[in-house]
């Protein structure tokens, strides 16, 4: 504890830097048509209908191949054109209007009787390419170039980052008494999410968060590590010009955070059959077969196969990992199972496996595997917060699609105008 305390209060050089801005931001009286859900949540089809006979839809501007003929491939330079049109769009016509003096702003989020409030801020490109923001997942090229190019066509950051941080007793004290306030926006989604802001404006309140993210060491990628990275590229592109050397980011404290699985689901055995798989399985996990409503702990899986679910427990051998990465569920699910006994080698590139986001439940996994694409389904215990900030602070890489977090920040909600 001692030395927590000396880090809090006598922090090295390295430290979190933030910074208000003047966020483009919805007409309150419009922000529920809106503010939409992540670009990387939905497929195409799902975008245009979610999208249909809503002209304030941010659904034009962060996936615009809707509004382009479906044979046009979604990377096309006709897409980020038609983005960037859509965006200018909206802010000619005031749906989206922009603050005239730089601030910090506050984003609630109440989801059923879990609720979170983020700090609004933009982060640094520099700490980001220093390590000071920390990752935890590698990224893909054609999605990290998808995310440059929608930046350089809009000439803005349209979908924040999620960052996390060490929670701190006098943020949280600040947060709370702002939010007593009014809010700016307030709005239900049709998920039944309901979202908030307050702006914070006041010079000695921009500069009590400023001294107070001061004393933070580090800040960690949560959700969005291809618009972190695209960010970077952009910066490096524009040698920092303009807002370019900052990017949009919604941070948490990390006791606020809630994450969800991120389940598999595989379309082949790798040649076994079916009762081979299961006596395989014996010698990794304890088998039950009572199961109800997803793994309760830590070492435990999920596997539905054959039309019924089953309990898997793993073996003390088998957890008894010699890092806290490998101790990971999903890490032990991948280096003892789909590996060597499914063949799916990288879960990045592979075909034969696909994950489903633990929002969408375990009836989602039966219907999959019941519909006939798929072979068998896990389902996975959520990896913990404490769990990530320990793999990033040892700069460490957690297996593909190791958490969801919910609820989703809302695109649109919040630019950043570079």
């Amino acid at each position: 504890m001692v030395f927590l305390l000396f880090n809090r209060y006598f922090p090295a050089s390295v430290m979190a830097k933030i910074s208000p801005f003047k966020a483009l931001r919805p007409n309150p009286e419009l922000a529920s048509r809106v503010c939409e859900l992540p670009y990387d949540v939905m497929s195409r089809d799902e975008a245009a209908k979610m999208a249909e006979n809503n002209p304030h839809s941010f659904l034009h501007v962060s996936r615009p191949e809707i509004n382009c003929a479906s044979e046009i491939d979604v990377y096309a330079d006709e897409v980020y054109r038609k983005g960037a049109e859509n965006f200018d769009l909206l802010k000619n016509n005031n749906t989206l209007i922009q603050d005239s003096s730089p601030s910090f702003y506050l984003y609630q989020q109440i989801m059923g009787e879990h609720r979170q409030v983020g700090l609004v801020a933009v982060a640094s490109c520099e700490e980001y390419d220093a390590g000071t923001i920390k990752k935890h997942e590698l990224t893909r090229p054609i999605k990290e170039d998808d995310r440059v190019r929608h930046i350089e066509a809009l000439d803005a950051q349209t979908g924040p980052v999620f960052l996390t941080y060490q929670a701190v007793s006098e943020v949280d004290d600040f947060i709370e008494k702002a939010i007593c306030a009014d809010p700016d926006i307030d709005f239900v989604a049709e998920d039944g999410v309901r979202h908030s802001s307050w702006t914070i404006s006041a010079e000695n309140d921009k500069s009590f968060i400023n001294d107070q993210f001061s004393l933070i060491e580090s800040l960690y990628i949560a959700d969005g590590h291809h618009r972190s990275a695209a960010a970077s590229r952009v910066n490096v592109s524009r040698c920092g010009a303009g807002g370019s050397g900052q990017f949009l980011a919604v941070i948490f404290p990390h006791n606020q955070m809630q994450i969800l699985p991120y389940n598999r689901v595989v379309k082949s055995l790798n040649g076994l059959e079916p009762d081979d798989f299961i006596a395989k399985l014996s010698s990794i996990f304890h088998i039950e077969n009572e199961f109800i409503d997803g793994p309760k702990s830590k070492n435990e899986i999920g596997l539905y196969f054959r039309g019924g679910w089953s309990r898997l427990i793993f073996k003390d051998e088998i957890a008894k990992a010699e890092s806290l990465l490998e101790g990971l569920d999903v890490a032990l699910l991948q280096n003892h199972i789909l590996g060597p006994l499914l063949g799916i080698d990288d879960p990045r590139t592979s075909r034969q496996i696909d994950f489903v986001g633990g929002i969408r439940g375990n009836t989602e996994l039966e219907r999959l595997v019941d519909g006939g694409e798929y072979i068998c389904a896990f389902s996975l215990y959520p990896t913990g917060i404490e769990d990530l900030m320990g793999i990033a602070d040892s700069n460490a890489i957690m297996p593909p699609k190791s958490t969801w977090f919910e609820p989703k920040l809302r695109d649109g909600m919040f630019s950043h105008l570079i």
